[in-house]
C-alpha cells in the first residue's frame, strides 16, 4: 500500500489549530464557571485569644450584631473529649472543627457529643444571639440585645439541627477560640478558597490576665493540663507556666503576623488590645467593625455604652459572665489586688510579651500603686500596621 507522505510544516500546523481551538472552548467554557478568586459570599472572623483577656465581651461585641452568627469556643468540646492529649496535638482537630463551623456543617459535632442532642448541649450556646432569635429560636428578634439567662429559659429545648439551619441565614459567620498557640496552624484555614477568613488577634497585659485567672482557678485546671502535657492531670497554675505558654504564643502569633508575613495575611490580621478597647470602646469597636466589613447600628452603641459603663468591677461568681462594669476600673484592678512579688515573677515569665505587645514594666511597688503612670504605651508605636510594614525588621 503506497503511504502518503505529509510535510512536516502541515502537521505543525495543524497541531497549532487543534491547540488554539482546544483553547478557545475551554476560555469559552470557564467563563460560565464560578470562578475561583472570588470571595465566598459569607465572611468570616476568627477572635484569637487567651483566657481571661477579656475575649468573651469581644465576642459578645459581636454576637449582638443582627448580621453574625456567633459561637464561643466551639473547640470546647474537642479538649472536653480528649483531654488527655497536649494542646499541640489537638491543634489539627480544634483547626478541622472550627473550618467546618465556618461552613456551617454542624456534623463535626457528632465525634464529640451526644447523637440526639439540643441547642443546650452546646457549649455556652446561650450566649449567642443567633442561637436565642429566629430560625433558631422563635423567643426574640435578630435585632434583639438578648441576655444569657432569658435565652437558657426560652430556648434550650430547641433541637440541634437549628444551629446549622441559622448559620446558614447571616452573612457573617464569628468564632471565639482560646486554644490555638501557634498562627501557622491556620494557614490552611486563610489559604482555603471555601473561607473569606480574616484574623482579630486579643491580646490583654499578661498582670491583669493572672489577676482574672486567680478568680478562676478549678474552671481553669484542666485546661492548664492539656496546656503543659500533663496527660489528663489537672494542675493550677501556681507557677505560671500556663501563662508562660500563652505570653510566647501571643508573642509567636504577633511575630508571624508581623515581620515577614506571607502574602495571604494582608488585610487579614488585626491585633487589638483589651487597654485600649476599655478606654475608647466606640473608637476601638468601630474599628474592629470596618475590619469585619460591619456596621455599628445606635442600638449597639447605646448597648456598648451601658455594658462598658456600669458600676465596680463586677463580682467574683459573674468571672465568666458579661455584666456591666467599670471597664477601665476592670483593666486596672491588677495594680491593687496583685502583690509586687507576683507582678515580679509574671513580668519574669511574660517579658518579651510585655514589652512587645506595648506595655510597661513596673520596677516598684510604688509604680504599680500608682495609677496615674500609664503602663499601656501608645498603641500607634507599637501595633503593626501594614501600611508601615518594613521587611528588613
Amino acid at each position: 500500500m503506497a503511504r502518503i507522505r505529509i510535510p512536516s510544516t502541515i502537521v505543525i500546523l495543524f497541531v497549532m489549530v487543534q491547540t488554539g481551538f482546544l483553547l478557545f472552548m475551554y476560555a469559552r467554557y470557564s467563563s460560565f464557571m464560578p470562578q475561583s478568586e472570588e470571595k465566598p459570599s459569607q465572611v468570616h472572623i476568627l477572635i484569637l485569644s487567651s483566657w481571661r483577656s477579656g475575649s468573651s465581651f469581644v465576642g459578645q461585641l459581636f454576637s449582638q450584631h443582627p448580621s453574625v452568627f456567633y459561637l464561643m469556643e466551639p473547640a470546647w468540646h474537642v479538649w472536653v473529649t480528649m483531654y488527655q492529649n497536649s494542646a499541640k496535638v489537638l491543634h489539627m482537630a480544634v483547626r478541622d472543627l472550627v473550618r467546618s463551623v465556618f461552613l456551617c456543617d454542624m456534623s463535626v459535632f457528632d465525634a464529640y457529643m451526644p447523637w440526639k442532642r439540643n441547642l443546650s448541649d452546646l457549649f455556652q450556646w446561650a450566649v449567642s444571639r443567633a442561637l436565642c432569635s429566629a430560625p433558631a429560636c422563635d423567643s426574640f428578634q435578630r435585632t434583639d440585645i438578648t441576655s444569657e439567662m432569658a435565652c437558657k429559659t426560652l430556648c434550650g429545648r430547641y433541637p440541634f439541627s437549628k444551629v446549622e439551619e441559622a448559620c446558614k441565614t447571616y452573612s457573617h459567620i464569628v468564632i471565639k477560640e482560646v486554644r490555638f498557640f501557634d498562627l501557622k496552624v491556620l494557614y490552611p484555614l486563610l489559604t482555603d478558597p471555601s473561607l473569606n477568613l480574616k484574623i482579630i488577634h486579643l491580646v490583654r497585659d499578661p498582670r491583669a490576665v493572672v489577676k482574672s485567672r486567680e478568680q478562676s482557678v478549678k474552671a481553669l485546671a484542666r485546661d492548664n493540663g492539656i496546656v503543659l502535657s500533663t496527660n489528663g492531670t489537672k494542675v493550677e497554675d501556681s507557677k505560671y507556666k500556663v501563662m508562660q505558654e500563652i505570653c510566647r504564643s501571643h508573642v509567636q502569633i504577633y511575630e508571624t503576623a508581623t515581620l515577614k508575613p506571607p502574602n495571604f495575611l494582608k488585610d487579614r490580621y488585626l491585633m487589638i488590645r483589651f487597654e485600649d478597647l476599655v478606654r475608647d470602646p466606640l473608637s476601638e469597636i468601630s474599628e474592629m467593625y470596618k475590619f469585619a466589613d460591619l456596621s455599628l447600628t445606635p442600638m449597639l452603641k447605646s448597648w456598648i455604652y451601658n455594658i462598658t459603663h456600669g458600676q465596680g468591677p463586677g463580682k467574683k461568681k459573674e468571672a465568666f459572665k458579661i455584666t456591666s462594669r467599670d471597664a477601665v476600673s476592670v483593666s486596672q484592678a491588677w495594680r491593687n489586688v496583685l502583690s509586687f512579688q507576683k507582678i515580679k515573677k509574671i513580668q519574669e515569665v511574660c517579658r518579651g510579651a510585655i514589652n512587645m505587645l506595648g506595655y510597661q514594666l513596673v520596677d516598684s511597688e510604688k509604680e504599680q500603686r500608682d495609677l496615674s503612670f500609664d503602663l499601656v504605651l501608645p498603641r500607634r508605636q507599637n501595633q503593626f500596621s501594614w501600611s508601615s510594614f518594613n521587611p528588613k525588621h
